[in-house]
């Protein structure tokens, strides 16, 4: 199972039902919209991973910030309004997706019609509970991989598992860059992604 659908499963039930309220959505809209964000922001992590900086800072913050945390005690407390770095949504997009952010939350909100504000939202609660699952997930695999080549080899293979889906959805992370590769996320990019996952009827 890829980390987005491994993380899929485990916000189904109760951490869905807790977003859709704050959203104001009903479950299948807000069921769609996190399954359009999440490869969003795996999709992005991979990109800051390839590199080896960006990796080892990666890693720094994951080990820093969010080791041992439970996803659900990082959703409550994001959504209760907690203040601490591993409940910083704004930040936390910020480093993941840093000039781009604007366009990721406007290609999002053009993809799932959630609006630019909800769709800023939910990257700003999805972006933590990314966070702590990737350090949950670090900590609980071989030793040998808790290294930052570990981590980007892990996020580089869930870039490839999406993008091997084939289709409109299988394009997402593979066209999360521009064609000259500045690492800038396109609207156009990101309308695609969404609009795969949401049509293609697995979520």
């Amino acid at each position: 199972m890829s980390l987005t659908d491994d993380l899929l499963a485990q916000l189904q039930g109760a951490p869905l039902q807790q977003v859709s309220q704050q959203l104001g959505l009903d479950s299948q809209q807000a069921a769609g919209a996190i399954s359009a964000a999440l490869p969003l922001l795996m999709g992005a992590l991979g990109n800051n991973a390839a590199r080896p900086q960006g990796a080892e800072a990666l890693l720094g913050a994951l080990q820093d910030n969010h080791s041992g945390l439970d996803i659900g005690g990082v959703l409550g407390a994001v959504l209760g309004g907690g203040n601490s770095p591993a409940t910083n949504g704004a930040g936390t997009l910020g480093h993941i997706f840093g000039g781009s952010q604007g366009r990721a939350e406007a290609g999002l909100a053009q993809a799932t019609g959630l609006g630019s504000d909800r769709a800023g939202q939910l990257l700003r609660i999805l972006a933590p509970v990314v966070m702590a699952y990737l350090a949950q997930r670090m900590s609980a695999g071989d030793q040998a991989q808790v290294d930052a080549d570990g981590l980007g080899r892990m996020l580089g293979q869930e870039k490839q598992h999406v993008v091997q889906q084939g289709g409109v959805a299988g394009g997402l992370l593979g066209s999360l860059l521009d064609q000259d590769g500045d690492g800038q996320l396109g609207v156009s990019d990101l309308i695609r992604l969404g609009s795969g996952l949401l049509g293609s009827g697995k979520r």
